[in-house]
């Protein structure tokens, strides 16, 4: 899943002090004059130009119907139009995208009915234009074995007649175009709060020709992202047959000017003519440098390194910019595993965790704060769920200082006389050995240490620590320690849904990485599902208040993410996946 794989390597000195605001998309990194719109264009802004961005690693899904990674979300907001996007500033505000209108939602939550504009066009070599039937044929195609599209299997399973895992051309009853610009979703359970929330902005609800894109589907994995159509203002370079050349994996991705793209028909200023996205820049100081000095260059998928962050603070102030509110960060323990079956257990590993010690690894406060809970700042119910304070355990204190007396007293109460673990066999804990995320690993295996356990730090790289180890509950791993979670969208939903619910347990692909499974939180989940959008933020609120006092995982981060440009880059970020827009940016 994409938000398994917040892998950004976010990272500064911890004795810098910073005068530049954790900022979301403001045009702060050009000469906006402090403007909070970033539609309105800076005064340098140019027309036209090449940007080049600097990539570590690849996207994991081309196709946006299947995408789940950040890394594709930036692709996919700059070369499809989903029903609804964000503005830069606002992440949690949906914006009509190929919608023309909000959604409306009936009383009863079972339908959702959507307008979309006309004049939208698909890019060559289908060229028409896009009507509902595409949409339709987008979000049943979620649902084919061929696609298995994650977000349309977590958020659009209510739909009437929809299937997981079903054969390719199969269709869904409860989508429905009554005509070429309406689409009405059926829902068989209150849902339709949810899909209003933020699902409709999925770019897996970005239309798809099925006569054009059906024969890529019917394969036994879809090929359709090598040979996709766009309908944003960008799309990949392809030929007159519609492959995809400018899409080499692990190596490229090459965009260009849509040539059907109507800028009357779309928010999106979109100035550049083209985006090279290079990957492989596995040096992020080599490509920091680069990118400090150079021109028209701006990183991708990861952060630049503690010293390079050091000089930028002072030396490139205005190519600097801090955005947070997208992620958390958090150790997971296996509550299936002894002796994390005990809850007191776990709230004494929580109470001697040192926090502020996991926060230097990365830098201090300079790249987030102490997180006390999962719901992170400015996401709907982080207030209501204790804000920056927390709930108010007293094993998760507010400034993230290790209680060794707190501690003992929760060991004694879990069956451990001396205060400490007595236990004699080693827990298996599996960590990265990227980066920082490795430091981290090495904080955590000190932090169990020292209440007495046995530790097997396995270091692996970050694909490897998820797909073969932390989302494989055959794995048995007991301990977790890099793991963190990118909200989908501004509900709690996204946030503790995926990570929390006993049933997203899965055999492969888990993301309840501490397999969380209370029959009175899974219940109070089913319930907080239906609810309309006045009740959604109280009850995730008091959802995330009784994760916490479960201890099965230990919060110690909300992310702020670093991100860099060159001197003639006028950067605009976007708070909803903490990333640069490829769709605002500009050339001075």
């Amino acid at each position: 899943m994409r938000r398994s794989a917040w892998t950004l390597a976010v990272a500064a000195m911890a004795a810098l002090s910073l005068g530049v605001a954790a900022c979301g998309g403001s045009g702060n990194n050009s000469d906006t004059g402090g403007k909070k719109d970033a539609t309105t264009p800076p005064k340098s802004a140019k027309q036209g130009g090449v940007l080049t961005v600097l990539w570590s690693g690849d996207v994991d899904h081309i196709d946006c119907g299947e995408a789940y990674y950040q890394m594709s979300y930036f692709i996919c907001y700059s070369t499809q139009r989903p029903l609804y996007s964000y503005k830069p500033d606002d992440g949690a505000t949906l914006v009509p995208d190929l919608a023309e209108s909000a959604p409306e939602v009936s009383a009863d939550g079972k339908t959702v009915t959507v307008k979309i504009r006309k004049g939208v066009k698909f890019s060559p070599p289908v060229n028409r234009e896009v009507t509902s039937k595409d949409v339709k044929y987008a979000i049943e195609r979620g649902f084919y074995t061929s696609v298995a599209s994650g977000p349309t299997s977590t958020y659009f399973a209510d739909l009437e007649g929809a299937k997981i895992g079903s054969k390719p051309g199969s269709e869904v009853s409860g989508i429905q175009t009554p005509d070429d610009n309406t689409i009405v979703f059926k829902l068989k359970r209150a849902t339709g709060g949810v899909l209003a929330a933020g699902a409709l902005a999925f770019p897996e609800t970005a239309p798809v020709p099925k006569e054009y894109a059906s024969k890529f589907d019917a394969e036994t994995q879809s090929t359709y992202g090598e040979n996709q159509v766009a309908t944003g203002p960008y799309m990949i370079e392809n030929n007159a047959a519609g492959k995809a050349v400018g899409y080499e994996a692990t190596k490229r991705i090459h965009l260009v000017r849509n040539p059907n793209w109507d800028k009357q028909t779309d928010f999106k200023p979109a100035y550049l003519d083209e985006i090279n996205n290079l990957e492989g820049n596995d040096d992020t100081t080599v490509s920091s440098r680069r990118i400090l000095s150079g021109k028209s260059m701006m990183n991708g998928d990861w952060s630049p390194p503690p010293e390079i962050l050091k000089t930028a603070v002072t030396q490139n102030k205005s190519q600097l910019a801090f955005v947070g509110g997208a992620g958390n960060r958090y150790v997971a323990m296996n509550t299936t595993i002894k002796p994390f079956d005990n809850i007191n257990l776990r709230k004494a590993v929580s109470a001697a965790f040192d926090r502020d010690a996991m926060r230097l690894t990365r830098g201090g406060a300079l790249i987030g704060d102490i997180a006390t809970h999962f719901i992170m700042p400015g996401t709907p119910g982080f207030d209501e769920a204790g804000g920056m304070k927390g709930p108010g355990v007293d094993f998760l204190p507010a400034d993230g200082k290790p209680n060794m007396a707190l501690a003992a007293d929760y060991m004694k109460k879990a069956g451990y006389p001396s205060g400490k673990y007595t236990g004699t066999d080693p827990i298996l804990m599996v960590g990265s050995n990227t980066g920082i995320a490795t430091k981290a690993a090495q904080v955590t295996k000190e932090q169990f240490e020292k209440l007495g356990f046995k530790v097997t730090l396995r270091l692996v790289n970050q694909n490897t620590m998820y797909t073969r180890y932390c989302n494989t509950p055959s794995a048995k791993v007991a301990v977790c320690p890099n793991v963190g979670w990118i909200k989908d969208f501004a509900d709690g939903q996204t946030v503790l849904d995926p990570t929390f619910n006993g049933k997203n347990i899965l055999d492969q692909g888990n993301s309840n990485w501490p397999q969380l499974d209370d029959p009175a939180i899974n219940k109070a989940m089913d319930d907080a599902e239906t609810l309309p959008a006045d009740q959604r933020a109280a009850a995730w609120a008091n959802i995330d208040k009784m994760v916490t006092e479960q201890a099965a995982a230990i919060p110690w981060l909300w992310d702020k993410q670093a991100l860099i440009i060159s001197p003639n880059v006028n950067g605009v970020a976007t708070q909803f996946n903490a990333q640069w827009d490829l769709n605002f940016t500009s050339l001075k």
